[in-house]
């Protein structure tokens, strides 16, 4: 097995005179099993591997990448790096990092946990989670699929300004779609869970979550165009505040293309929120212990109390807004380093999910989203999206809906959150967040 670390550090010697080298090292292994008819569908391993190399002359940038780790394909890409940076544009802003002195917190990982397990062993558990999945009601005859997967991988960067770091990640997952029927028609709904360790994953409550989600929703309609209070559960306002995470970038700022680009320190949400990007808590299964470029991860507090204390920053985009890299550098070996977060997590509230519906006279619990992607305009703040869930009468959870849309924009909703949940929830993806309610949002239905 290559040595990654050895590698791009080899790379990062190579740099001459005035010059800044930069080589990001990756290698993964990821098996697939995905289940159907009580058969495997399909089993795919993948392994790619590979280099991508940053060259910094003179304010002009120059990268390249390989899908290989073979000495001389490196050299050549190397070379490459070199002569795209004689074509770049003069950017007084580029370089590579440089180390900051904020100390590594090594991360929760042992990919040999997820490697011990074998393929027969990964098959039965993908065979296991549609049986358990069609045995727990009569109207769930059938999944979409049923799978297993895990991933185990390893990241090294290494500069010429003297960077060397070694990153390891190992997770494991299984995931179910359930399609629920009777004389009302069709529906569908998933469920997921992820750990370090295949050994936690919980085949049983999968298949029961997925059962649960597609059967209550049979014979849902549309219902008359309101405005109401909307409750979303953990799952649902991780992907929401996901969304707002995504304008709170200095590369979205540096572009003129984030919503709160001049409101730091000004109030953006409930006074209820609070929500942090933390790589460094090992509850999160995106934990890492350094960036896309080399620094540590570290804690960034986003908004606090509502009020918006800053940007999530590579090492560009702090040179270029005169702040200090926040350890946020994103990639992998075939692009440069972007930004985003990596552990997102809110604070929870004191409120069970339970207390937060039953406080509610009129409202909808929101079950499914679709159209995020078309639906969400993170420039200009809209949001109309489809939905599904159920009506909330007087405290109690009621009949299930659907073919509605839901209407408002991302800072009205986030003025309007009026109660945080205290059921926190780890999601598969490594960010954490609890219920959310917002205090009114347009219902388009009927």
């Amino acid at each position: 097995m290559t040595d990654l670390l050895g590698l791009a550090q080899r790379v990062a010697a190579e740099a001459g005179p005035g010059e800044q080298v930069e080589a990001y090292v990756s290698r993964s292994r990821s098996v697939t099993v995905r289940a159907h008819g009580g058969e495997v569908e399909s089993l795919s391993v993948a392994e790619p591997a590979g280099v991508g190399i940053r060259v910094v002359v003179d304010g002009r940038q120059g990268f390249a990448h390989c899908g290989s780790l073979d000495d001389a394909v490196v050299r050549q890409t190397l070379a490459d790096a070199r002569d795209n940076a004689r074509f770049a544009e003069p950017d007084e802003f580029a370089g590579v990092a440089h180390p900051d002195g904020v100390p590594l917190v090594a991360a929760p990982f042992d990919p040999s946990v997820v490697d011990a397990l074998d393929t027969s062993a990964k098959v039965a558990l993908a065979l296991e989670l549609e049986r358990a999945t069609t045995s727990r009601d009569p109207r769930v005859r059938s999944v979409r699929t049923a799978m297993y997967g895990d991933g185990v991988g390893e990241a090294a960067v290494a500069t010429s300004t003297g960077i060397a770091v070694l990153d390891r990640s190992a997770e494991a997952y299984l995931s179910v779609a359930a399609l629920a029927t009777d004389d009302s028609g069709t529906t569908a709904a998933g469920s997921v869970d992820a750990a370090r360790d295949p050994a936690a994953l919980d085949v049983a409550m999968v298949a029961d979550d997925a059962v649960s989600r597609a059967v209550r929703m049979l014979g849902a309609g549309p219902v008359p165009s309101t405005r109401l209070a909307v409750v979303f559960e953990p799952r649902l306002a991780a992907t929401l505040l996901g969304l707002l995470a995504g304008t709170l970038t200095g590369e979205r700022v540096a572009k003129g293309r984030s919503l709160y680009a001049d409101r730091v320190g000004e109030s953006i949400a409930s006074s209820l929120l609070t929500l942090v990007d933390d790589p460094t808590d090992p509850r999160s299964l995106s934990a890492s212990s350094c960036d896309g470029e080399g620094l540590a991860t570290r804690r960034t507090d986003l908004v606090v109390d509502g009020v918006l204390q800053g940007f999530m920053h590579n090492t560009w985009t702090a040179r270029r807004l005169g702040a200090v890299s926040t350890g946020s550098a994103v990639r992998g070996y075939r692009s440069t380093p972007g930004v985003g977060a990596v552990a997102l997590a809110m604070v929870p509230g004191s409120s069970t999910h339970d207390e937060l519906v039953a406080g509610i006279d009129h409202g909808l619990l929101v079950q499914s989203l679709t159209g995020l992607h078309s639906g969400v305009n993170t420039v200009s703040g809209d949001v109309s999206v489809g939905a599904e869930g159920f009506m909330i009468r007087n405290g109690v959870v009621a009949e299930p809906v659907r073919e509605i849309t839901l209407a408002s924009t991302l800072q009205r909703m986030l003025a309007g959150i009026v109660a945080v949940g205290s059921d926190l929830e780890w999601r598969p993806g490594g960010s954490a967040a609890s219920t959310i309610v917002v205090g009114e949002m347009s219902l388009g239905g009927s």
